[in-house]
């Protein structure tokens, strides 16, 4: 197994630690924040390895993404649980990316690649930066404040990206091949 794969697996093992530390005590939060922000942080390092060592495998495509959607979707739904964002925003995200995961097999299947959008690529980024403040929310109200806008603009981006995902793809609903 190479590096970058033994990086994506860490990030995994690092899930439950994220999610156990959110509940613990009165600074729980904190480690919880930190440990998200290192597994986020995998994500480019394993990358940025996988392409540099020239060493991208099929596992390595299957379990990096799976890895990053169980740690942001982790993040949703504690803040959710915690009532620091409402539950319909969470299933809409949840919902977007199932979608979005099912265009992209019918896509290979039809031997298309569906790339990755610019707004696509705004709601990831809003999302990320959005969990990390909004995790550290109880430190700083300030966090909470600026976590939550910029959360509501990943909801959006959220949205019009998944409706133009759809729109794009909607020729793959098409029997013809």
């Amino acid at each position: 197994m190479n590096l970058p794969n033994k990086i994506t697996i860490f990030r995994l093992f690092l899930i439950p630690i994220f999610v156990a530390l959110f509940f613990i005590g009165e600074n729980g939060y904190i480690w919880s924040g930190i440990i998200f922000i290192i597994a986020s942080f995998t994500d480019f390092i394993d990358g940025y390895l996988a392409r540099k060592l020239n060493e991208t495998t099929n596992l390595g495509a299957f379990l990096d993404p799976v890895a990053d959607k169980v740690l942001v979707f982790s993040a949703l739904i504690l803040l959710a649980e915690s009532g620091v964002i409402p539950s319909w925003s969470v299933i809409l995200i949840i919902g977007r990316e199932t979608l979005i995961n099912g265009f992209r097999l019918i896509a290979i299947e039809k031997g298309a690649v569906i790339s990755a959008s610019y707004l696509g690529k705004i709601k990831t980024m809003t999302q990320m930066i959005s969990l990390v403040l909004l995790l550290f929310a109880p430190a700083l109200y300030a966090f909470e404040v600026i976590g939550l806008i910029i959360y509501w603009i990943a909801v959006i981006a959220t949205l019009i990206s998944g409706i133009e995902y759809v729109y794009q793809g909607r020729d793959l609903f098409s029997d013809r091949q």
